[in-house]
C-alpha cells in the first residue's frame, strides 16, 4: 500500500510539464504492450484484491467491507524507457504506479519511483499517466501535468497498486487500467545496415550471409552469424521477415563465442496447427525453443515483424509486434555445455542468427540492444 508520505497528486495543483526532447545518443525503441487487453500474462499478483482482464481493460476490485490492497508487478525489469497508461477509479481509495521498483519489502521502501493517484471524490474519468526514465532522470505527468518522482534504482519492475480505504466500507472500490505500453530507450545498433562489420560467421557451414536492402539476409543452412560483442542482461529489438512458407530460424542469445547453436534460442517459425494461431508448431515464433512455446503465433510469412527480447538474470520475455508471446523463468541447474534447452545459461554470450537448413531465406534488420 502506498503511504501518504508521498505527495498526494491533485490535478488542480500539478504544474504543466514539458518533457525534454531525447538526447541524440538516446535511441528510441518501438512500443511493447505490458497489458495485452485480454489476460494477466506477464504480470504477478500480490495482496488480497481481485484482478481481472478482458475487453481491453485491466480491473481491480475489493468486496464491500474489505479494506487493504495489493498490486500487480511486471515479470520483466526495465531500465531506460518511456511508459504510458490510462487509469480510472470508480470508488473511494487510491492507486499508484511504480517504476524501477523492487519486489523486496514494501513498495515504498525498495528504491522505485512511485506516482500516487488518490482522491476520496473520484471523478470516474480516464486519466493518462506518462513516465520517461533515462539514466538518473525520471519525468512523469498525469494528464500532462507534472509529478515529482525519483528513484534510487537504475532498473526495476513496473507495479500497479490499488488500495481501498476501510472507512468507506459501504462502497465497492474499482480501478480500471488500459493501454499500458512501454518503449525501451537508449538502444544502440549492433548492425550498421550496410556491412557485416561487428559480426562473425561460424566457418565451414552451409549458410550464405549477405547484406541486402539494409538487412542481413541468410540463405541455405545450417549456419550461424554472431555479434562480436557479448551480452548478458539486455533488451534486444530487431525486425525479421521470412521469405518463404513456414521457414525455420532463430535468434540465439548468451551463446559462447564461436560455438555453434548454443545458449538460448528465441524461435522464428510462423507455423501453427490448422487455423489456430494459439497452437504453434515447433514452439512457434516468439517461443523459447525447447522450453516454452509461443502462446500465439502473431507474425506472418512474407511480412516484416518486430521481435523484442528482454533477458535479465534467469528470466526472458519475448514480444512479437508488441504482443508478449512467452515468459520464461529458468530454475534449472546450470548446464555444462551452455545449451539453454537443457539447463540454465548464466551468460554473457553472443547474439547470433541462425541459418537452419537448405530452405532458409530470412532477413534481419534494425538490430538494436540496450544493455542492463
Amino acid at each position: 500500500m502506498f503511504r501518504k508520505t508521498i505527495t498526494t497528486l491533485t490535478l488542480a495543483t500539478m504544474a504543466v510539464l514539458t518533457l525534454p526532447a531525447l538526447a541524440a545518443d538516446v535511441a528510441e525503441g518501438n512500443w511493447i504492450n505490458l497489458f495485452d487487453g485480454e489476460s494477466l500474462f506477464g504480470w504477478t499478483q500480490f495482496g488480497d484484491v481481485n484482478w481481472e482482464a478482458g475487453d481491453g481493460v485491466l480491473s481491480a476490485s475489493a468486496d464491500k467491507g474489505v479494506g487493504g490492497g495489493g498490486w500487480l508487478a511486471s515479470t520483466s525489469q526495465f531500465k531506460n524507457f518511456e511508459l504510458t497508461a490510462e487509469v480510472k477509479m470508480d470508488g473511494p481509495g487510491s492507486m499508484g504506479l511504480a517504476v524501477r521498483a523492487g519486489l523486496e519489502g514494501h513498495v515504498m521502501d525498495n528504491g522505485g519511483a512511485t506516482i500516487y493517484f488518490g482522491d476520496e471524490k473520484n471523478d470516474k474519468k480516464w486519466h493518462t499517466i506518462h513516465v520517461k526514465a533515462v539514466g538518473s532522470n525520471i519525468d512523469a505527468t498525469i494528464d500532462g501535468k507534472k509529478v515529482d518522482i525519483s528513484a534510487s534504482r537504475d532498473k526495476g519492475y513496473v507495479l500497479i497498486q490499488f488500495h481501498r480505504y476501510h472507512r468507506f466500507n459501504k462502497h465497492k472500490f474499482g480501478l480500471q487500467v488500459q493501454n499500458v505500453k512501454l518503449r525501451p530507450l537508449g538502444l544502440s545498433p549492433v548492425f550498421d545496415g550496410k556491412t557485416l562489420e561487428g559480426w562473425n560467421i561460424i566457418p565451414d557451414r552451409a549458410s550464405i550471409f549477405t547484406v541486402k536492402d539494409g538487412a542481413i539476409n541468410i540463405k541455405d543452412g545450417n549456419g550461424q552469424i554472431e555479434t562480436a560483442g557479448v551480452y548478458k542482461d539486455f533488451v534486444l529489438q530487431l525486425d525479421i521477415i521470412s521469405n518463404g512458407k513456414e521457414l525455420n530460424s532463430g535468434v540465439f542469445y548468451r551463446g559462447p563465442v564461436g560455438v555453434f547453436w548454443k545458449g538460448y534460442e528465441s524461435q522464428v517459425r510462423n507455423h501453427w496447427k490448422g487455423d489456430d494461431r494459439t497452437q504453434p508448431v515447433d514452439f512457434g515464433t516468439g517461443g523459447n525453443y525447447g522450453n516454452v512455446p509461443a502462446r500465439k503465433v502473431v507474425s506472418t510469412d512474407g511480412e516484416w515483424f518486430q521481435k523484442t527480447v528482454i533477458c535479465e538474470g534467469n528470466h526472458t520475455a519475448i514480444w512479437i509486434n508488441g504482443y508478449q508471446t512467452s515468459d520464461f523463468y529458468d530454475s534449472r541447474p546450470t548446464t555444462d555445455n551452455n545449451d539453454g534447452k537443457n539447463g540454465y545459461v548464466p551468460g554473457p554470450g553472443t547474439i547470433h542468427l541462425q541459418g537452419h537448413d537448405p530452405t532458409t531465406d530470412l532477413s534481419f534488420k534494425n538490430i538494436n540492444v540496450q544493455e542492463y
